[in-house]
């Protein structure tokens, strides 16, 4: 597994009969790391989540929270766990304060941070009074997050953390991120949110179809990752596409007279020779964004098996 973390697993596989789960999963996330979880619906991020959470047994494969198995020591570990489902369930006819309460004594914890919590997500003492029956959806995953993270946790596992939230309460959302990291907390969230994984996460992991695709820092994901030009032509547009010479590999996207390529890092000094000599008007380069990364991957590569560890990436061993 390389060096010890908050969170382990060691060929984690679960199966439900004939049906994939995961399979042979190996992952370290440090102590103190916001960390990304990617993939697809049936890629096998809930599957992973709810075998840390202790909610499902593994096939087989070893997992590991704070040292301990989440089956086995789910007692010892609860006080120190936060998880957030990515269905959240709650009974319709308690309040929102009687839930919390409930959720508390689950939890084996105190709960220090729920008034402040509540507060700064915008739960009041009257909504919190009402039955969550009425509760919005928005409403109710703030209620989510707020049972999640009242105890103080040493480790928060989140599934679609920022579903039916407003963009302010997102804000927020982030600045609790960046304080668990700064409080030397652990974070795995899962997410099809790009951008968020992007503004939250310092590394991610993406799966396919229950295997890992790979494990890499955010920034270093973009920038080994294609460059988006942008270049617009002099000349009449009207009738089409213009020719781009070699840069026509790159399956330009139009629009007028300006087209738009995604280029390989190891690529673009060449396609901007041949793009300036064309009769250009404007062209810019910038990086690529993590959705674009993530698709680039997902499109291009099979999950491996039998890759050596380098740098911040991280392997599995054949089955």
């Amino acid at each position: 597994m390389g060096e010890t973390g908050a969170i382990e697993l060691s060929r984690l596989s679960k199966r439900y009969g004939s049906v994939l789960g995961v399979e042979t999963l190996s992952l370290t996330v440090r102590t103190g790391e916001v960390f990304g979880f990617l993939g697809p619906n049936g890629a096998g991020k809930t599957t992973t989540l709810r075998c840390l959470a202790g909610l499902l047994t593994p096939t087989s494969g070893r997992v590991r929270v704070l040292g301990l198995d989440p089956v086995a020591d789910h007692s010892r570990l609860a006080p120190e766990l936060g998880y957030l489902p990515g269905e959240l369930r709650f009974y319709p006819e308690l309040t929102g304060d009687q839930t919390l309460d409930l959720l508390t004594a689950l939890q084996h914890a105190p709960s220090p941070r729920r008034k402040e919590l509540c507060s700064r997500l915008g739960l009041s003492d009257g909504d919190l009074r009402r039955p969550v029956l009425g509760y919005s959806r928005g409403m109710k995953q703030k209620l989510g997050l707020v049972q999640a993270l009242q105890h103080d946790p040493r480790i928060v596992v989140l599934d679609e953390p920022t579903e039916g939230l407003d963009p302010l309460v997102q804000e927020t959302f982030y600045a609790l991120m960046a304080e668990a990291a700064e409080a030397r907390h652990t974070v795995l969230l899962s997410s099809h949110v790009l951008p968020e994984v992007q503004r939250a996460c310092g590394r991610v992991a993406i799966i396919r179809e229950g295997r890992l695709v790979t494990v890499e820092r955010v920034d270093a994901l973009r920038e080994a990752r294609a460059r988006r030009i942008r270049v617009s032509l002099a000349g009449d547009s009207t009738d089409g596409p213009r020719r781009l010479g070699r840069a026509d590999r790159w399956n330009p996207r139009w629009q007028g007279d300006r087209a738009e390529l995604l280029v390989p890092p190891s690529e673009v000094t060449e396609t901007l020779r041949g793009l300036l000599a064309l009769p250009v008007t404007d062209i810019t380069v910038e990086e690529a964004g993590l959705d674009e990364a993530f698709l680039d991957l997902y499109r291009d590569h099979a999950p491996y098996r039998d890759h050596a560890p380098y740098g911040d990436r991280a392997s599995e061993e054949p089955p």
